[in-house]
């Protein structure tokens, strides 16, 4: 339904300082789908609109970013946000956290780490499987944007457990509520944690 979006800047997603911490990152963000889902012996039509990443890279996180935190938001007004913050292991958000907004007719702008906030605010929740505290909560700010938006999710447990070298991943639907321009706006998503049981290690 819109153009594919590029992250970055000039093609290029920096993730971290010196060449070859940085992505490739291409989203498709409004995807219209139909299919069929089955519940036990019951089938369901459903319709809706999907979102699509795809990003390759040499690296993944340097020796002191701890995990990152991501969202992906379709709200109603037919626009996108994409932002991530990556942790440090001292507690700080890494200053290669960033962002993109896609305006309803496919056009893209980047955010830079200060551009936006992503704070974890509300419950969490604590996998019997990794032992690992996720917030279940977080508020974001696009200042300039006039955004501000807060998530909830109706189901807590969606992690995807690791106990090898990758990462344990918290990746699941969440809703948006807030404004945008003074305007009250909803919308859907998806929130990605990792680092919340360990430390992500460093892939050279």
């Amino acid at each position: 339904m819109k153009p594919p979006v590029i992250h970055g800047k000039n093609g290029v997603s920096q993730k971290g300082e010196g060449l070859g911490r940085a992505s490739h990152y291409i989203s498709l963000t409004r995807l219209e789908t139909t299919g069929e889902v089955q519940l036990g012996v019951r089938n369901f039509q459903v319709t809706g609109t999907s979102w699509m990443d795809h990003e390759f890279f040499t690296h993944q996180l340097d020796a002191e970013q701890a995990g990152w935190d991501w969202a992906s938001i379709q709200l109603e007004d037919n626009t996108e946000l994409m932002l991530f913050r990556i942790r440090r292991k001292d507690g700080s958000v890494d200053p290669f956290s960033a962002g993109t907004f896609v305006d309803s007719h496919g056009g893209t702008a980047h955010l830079d780490r200060d551009d936006f906030t992503l704070l974890p605010v509300g419950p969490v929740w604590t996998s019997p499987s990794t032992h690992a505290t996720y917030p279940l909560g977080w508020k974001i700010l696009v200042r300039k944007l006039g955004i501000s938006l807060e998530s909830s999710t109706s189901s807590p447990s969606q992690e995807i457990p690791s106990k090898g070298l990758l990462p344990s991943y918290w990746e699941g639907a969440v809703s948006f509520e807030g404004q945008e321009q003074s305007t009250p706006i909803r919308g859907v998503g998806y929130i990605e944690m990792t680092g919340y049981d360990r430390a992500v290690v460093a892939l050279r």
